[in-house]
């Protein structure tokens, strides 16, 4: 048998023989020496975020496919979340995967292929969250005008929490809850749809509040940077929340999804602030300016009604007056009764006497005396029915003199005011209408006094507000001055 037969037949009889890992390890040396650092663009498929933090995709694009892998040190440090359909810059090592016999690229940095492949992307969850009705008017909660605490969404560590607490510090000192998030990274929209969430479910205490309103917050940046803000998940916590939220992510001109499910956008992190509260000293200043109107509304009102009421009084007449034209009347009353009774009496004794001219003696003297007896017991009984009738009346006029008595200016003089007059008569009711020199009569409830006008005019009246000077006190004998 020839040396040819021994190796097979047909092939090389001097190839060294190796085993399987022995190849799989020499392709994967010559792999990874050839090509080391590679940049590749193509569109993520297949994505998958494995327990251990590992991700898995394959790079592809219209000809061919590539398996790529990112460690879990590596995926916490990406800047967005990748996700199927993506167009994306990969740089990293080529290399294989022995089990599989695949060459695979492992990833170390990540970027978009181009800001449009995530404008497109953003697009694309901004129609579909507005076709479930979630950026719609009716949705939006009105905030609250002066809330007690106010829960706040960002980094710790960052300055944004910084220019909150010192505009709201400004403006209107609140009590501020912080629930510490990362704000871009891996992990980092997870904690914001976390923290929004956590509040809502705040039953509230002593301790811990439940906050009023809520502010999620975030500094300016990319588009990659501000894109925890553009996930599905923060946005749709950011429209299930009971509290009101305003959001204040990046500046002005950066636009995020949350932006449009709040119920109210701010452009910077500071204006967030001010929309939340308004100014304290404004408050003060409108409740002063309230009050001093309510003040001067209030004596206006006293000053009309007082005016009305001293009109009134003025044409009501005394209780002298009522009283004298009522003891008129009770006296001719009165002296009308005598009379009727007389003439009543003597006209009753001549038809007797004429009766008793016509009788006989005896029936006579009978009828006599027994119509005396009658006309007793008839006058008798008519003067008790006078004498009811004047009790009676006399009893209205009584209760009539006691009301008007309680109504005269006399009783108002026992409390201690005083009543003043002009030398004719007629009373004063301001002092703008007395001038230096006029002669008035003070009238007190045991008597009235004369005095003299002196001084240049009359007294302001003290204000409101203004605590009243005790008056200095005269000397006796002195006449003191008016006003």
């Amino acid at each position: 048998m020839s040396q040819n037969d021994t190796n097979g037949g047909g092939g090389a009889p001097n190839l060294p023989e190796y085993s399987v890992s022995e190849i799989a390890a020499a392709v994967k040396r010559t792999v990874e020496d050839n090509f080391g650092y590679v940049r590749i663009r193509g569109e993520v498929s297949g994505f998958l975020a494995a327990r251990s933090g590992h991700m898995y995709f394959s790079l592809k694009d219209d000809k061919a496919v590539i398996d790529s892998v990112v460690w879990r040190g590596t995926a916490g440090k990406l800047r967005f979340q990748p996700e199927d359909g993506l167009e994306v810059i990969c740089t990293g090592k080529l290399s294989t995967y022995a089990p599989r016999s695949r060459y695979q690229l492992v990833v170390e940095a990540m970027e978009p292929a181009g800001v449009g492949a995530l404008m497109a992307l953003l697009e694309e969850r901004r129609q579909k969250l507005a076709a479930e009705g979630l950026f719609a008017p009716e949705r939006k909660q009105a905030l609250p005008y002066l809330p007690r605490v106010i829960g706040v969404v960002t980094s710790p560590t960052g300055a944004v929490i910084r220019d909150i607490l010192h505009r709201l510090r400004d403006r209107f000192p609140s009590r501020v809850l912080l629930w510490p998030v990362l704000v871009q990274g891996k992990g980092s929209a997870e904690q914001i749809a976390a923290a929004i969430r956590g509040f809502n479910a705040m039953e509230g205490t002593a301790d811990i509040p439940r906050p009023d309103l809520l502010i999620v917050a975030r500094g300016g940046g990319s588009i990659e940077d501000l894109w925890a803000f553009n996930e599905e998940v923060v946005a749709r916590a950011a429209a299930e929340s009971e509290i009101p939220l305003i959001s204040a992510v990046g500046h002005e001109t950066d636009t995020t999804l949350i932006d449009f499910v709040s119920d109210r956008r701010a452009p910077t992190p500071t204006a967030a602030a001010e929309i939340a509260v308004p100014v304290r000293a404004e408050l003060i200043a409108n409740v002063q300016d309230l009050d001093r109107r309510l003040g001067l509304g209030l004596q206006r009102g006293l000053s009309e009604r007082r005016r009305d009421l001293d009109g009134l009084a003025r044409g009501l007449r005394g209780p002298r007056e009522l009283l004298a034209l009522a003891r008129q009347r009770l006296d001719e009353g009165a002296e009308r009764l005598h009379r009727a009774l007389a003439t009543f009496g003597a006209e009753k004794r001549n038809g007797l006497i004429a009766v008793t001219a016509r009788l006989r003696p005896g029936l006579v003297a009978d009828r006599i005396q027994n119509g005396a007896r009658g006309l007793q017991e008839f006058d008798g009984r008519l003067r008790r029915v006078v004498e009811n009738r004047v009790k009676e009346s006399g009893l209205r006029l009584a209760s009539q003199a006691k009301l008007l008595e309680s109504l005269s200016f006399e009783r108002v003089l026992d409390r201690g005011y005083a009543m003043i007059r002009q030398a004719d008569g007629p009373v004063v009711m301001a002092a703008a209408g007395t001038g230096p020199g006029d002669a008035l009569a003070i009238t007190f409830r045991d008597g009235a006094v004369a005095v003299t006008v002196d001084g240049d005019g009359p007294t302001p009246r003290p204000s409101a507000k203004t605590k009243p000077k005790s008056a200095a006190k005269t000397k006796p004998g002195n006449q003191g001055s008016l006003f």
